[in-house]
């Protein structure tokens, strides 16, 4: 089992790896090249893809395997992580499943539909502490439920 992180624009990598370490996990951190890290540990691997539409999904995608947990606010990237058994989580804490992923996919579809004709008044919340304290308690709370499987 090991931790996947979407990280191109993810506001929660030192805390998944922080949390990660603790359980004594791997961390692989996907980017594309617009996002280097660097870190001196044996658990965290970092691999740099091209940039380009879905380069860092299809890499997670391939590294992927059953119980892995994937931090991704990719509502097609979790749907596909869910098909091969693995967990997925967004960095606000909101865990994706088989029960609510397929209304989620159908919103994304609507808000492209909408954007596509001019109707989006959508703004993005400013990250809170509130954000950070629920991610931390159910990306535990998934690790435990991995971990004992």
């Amino acid at each position: 089992m090991k931790i996947i992180i979407d990280a191109d624009g993810c506001p929660v990598i030192n805390i998944c790896i922080e949390i990660s370490l603790k359980y004594n996990l791997k961390v692989l951190i996907v980017s594309d090249t617009s996002h280097i890290f660097e870190f001196n540990n044996k658990n965290i691997n970092h691999i740099i893809v091209d940039k380009g539409n879905d380069s860092a999904d299809f890499m997670i995608l391939n590294k992927a395997e059953k119980n892995d947990i994937i931090i991704t606010q990719d509502y097609s990237l979790a749907a596909m992580c869910i098909a091969k058994n693995c967990f997925a989580i967004n960095q606000n804490g909101y865990i994706y499943t088989d029960k609510n992923i397929d209304e989620l996919l159908l919103r994304k579809h609507i808000g492209k539909k909408l954007r596509k004709a001019g109707k989006n008044d959508f703004k993005i919340k400013k990250r809170t502490k509130n954000d950070n304290d629920k991610f931390i308690k159910n990306f535990i709370n998934i690790i435990e439920r991995a971990i004992n499987l």
